[in-house]
Formats: C-alpha cells, structure tokens, sequence
C-alpha cells in the first residue's frame, strides 16, 4: 500500500463554515479528497488539503517530477483549481506548489503556531484580487536576407547587408525605448488602483508564450471595485505604439501576495 502524505493549498477564512461545500466532490492533485485542517483552538482559520501519494513527493522524486512538464502541469491545474474554488467563497492565501507535509497533524500545528499572521494578512487581502500585466517589446525579427534597396539607390552586396543589419538594430532599440514608455505609462494608470506591486522574473524560453520579448511582468493588487477600471487604462497604455504589446490577466486569487516571509509555511514539516 503505498503512503500518503498530505499536500497543502492555501490558508483561508471559513467564518460562516461554508467552505466544506466548495470542496466537495473537488479532486485535488493525483484525485485526492480535498478537506479543511482546523488550528486546535480557534476555527475560522483553515488550511485546505488533500492526500497525495508519498513516493511521488518526497525530495529525490519531486526533483525529478519537476523537470516532467506534464506532470508539473497537471499539479498545477489541480492546485489552482482548489484555489479558484476558494477563492470563490472567501479570501484564501495561495500556498506554493508542491507544499506538503508528513500528515494532516502537521499541518494543524503550524497553523496553531502562525495563526495570527495568517488572520491578519487574510484581513489586509479581504475584497481584493491580483491582476498581471506584461510588457512585451515586438521588435522585428532579425533576417540575413537584406530588404531591396531603394530605386536608384547602388549598394554593394557588403553595404546592402551593413545597411540592413544597422536599420534592424535601430528597429530593436526604438522597440524597447517604446517599452520603456510603456512601463511608466502603465505604473502612473496602476497607480490610482492599485494597493501594492510584485515585479517577477520576465518570462523566457517555453515560459514565455506569444509574440514579441518580455521584459515587464508584474503583479498588482487591486481592489475589487476597481478590477475592470484598471484593466481598461492598462491596455490602454500601448496605444499608438505598435513596436509593444500589453497584456492583462485576472482576476486572480492573490498568489503573489499571499504570505509574509516570517509566516510562510515549511515546505516539508520535520519528521
């Protein structure tokens, strides 16, 4: 029989008790029944979880499993789709992926040890979601092949080919001179909604999905009332400048806001 250890979600408020409902009938990651982990003496403060099987979560093999994208991939759609169901009820406090602990009774006493931390940022996060925004600078690809020169122009082979290399290396530098305008247009529209910014590693490689290099991705808190009204002035931020793309995602639950450093949770509880 293999043994499972339990994998944890995301911290969140269950005031009125609803939250056994949202999860009910919810697989979380590898099917497991997902369920809430009470803190020993107060309630509303919960942790959701589920069972997963150990062998695929201890250290060796979960280093393994995380160069698999298509078993990271379906952790992943697991993870947020217990969070998004949450997240629909109450305010949660996303965990990271792969958080697990040796049983559901380690979970209880580090929730029972940081239970203050986690009500309060549960109270600063309460109405608010997290929206995305990335910039990307579309300059023209690069081509040996040079363009054809201009009627009357006479050119050798070696100055045609100079010549297209310097217009494309200009192409690139006015794209990302236009990026950079972007960039302050979009942190003076965030400005009059946004509570707080995260500014993450820029997306590369398989990553980095689309046209165009991305050299901005952020995360802003937004209030609620506000989600809409920030999205429109965001993407408005490109407009006339056809070398950059913007592009906005959410709402979100606030994965990039969710927990202070003193209170995040262990990874792996000790034995």
């Amino acid at each position: 029989m293999t043994e499972a250890i339990t994998y944890a979600y995301a911290v969140a408020q269950d005031a009125e008790g609803s939250l056994e409902d949202a999860l009910s009938g919810l697989p979380g990651v590898a099917d497991g029944p997902v369920h809430l982990v009470r803190a020993g003496h107060r309630g509303e403060v919960v942790v959701a979880v589920s069972p997963v099987p150990e062998q695929d979560f201890e250290e060796n093999a979960l280093r393994a499993h995380l160069e698999d994208l298509d078993w990271l991939e379906s952790v992943a759609r697991a993870h947020h789709r217990v969070i998004e169901a949450l997240a629909a009820r109450t305010t949660v406090l996303p965990l990271r992926l792969a958080t697990v602990y040796l049983d559901d009774e380690r979970v209880r006493q580090m929730l029972d040890a940081r239970q203050e931390a986690f009500a309060e940022r549960l109270s600063d996060l309460a109405a608010h979601t997290e929206w995305g925004v990335k910039i990307y600078a579309e300059a023209p690809a690069a081509t040996d092949r040079p363009a054809e020169p201009p009627a009357g122009a006479d050119l050798s082979p070696g100055r045609a080919y100079l010549s297209h290399r310097k217009a494309q290396r200009h192409a690139r530098e006015d794209a990302y001179r236009e990026a950079e305008q972007v960039a302050r247009r979009v942190e003076t529209a965030a400005r009059s909604y946004a509570v707080d910014r995260v500014q993450h590693r820029v997306q590369q490689g398989e990553l980095a999905r689309g046209p165009g290099e991305n050299v901005i991705n952020d995360a802003y808190l937004v209030p609620l009332e506000y989600g809409e009204s920030f999205r429109a002035d965001v993407l408005r931020t490109a407009e006339g400048l056809p070398g950059v793309r913007v592009e906005v995602t959410g709402p979100w639950a606030p994965y990039s806001f969710a927990t202070p450093p003193e209170a995040e949770p262990l990874k792996r509880a000790a034995p």
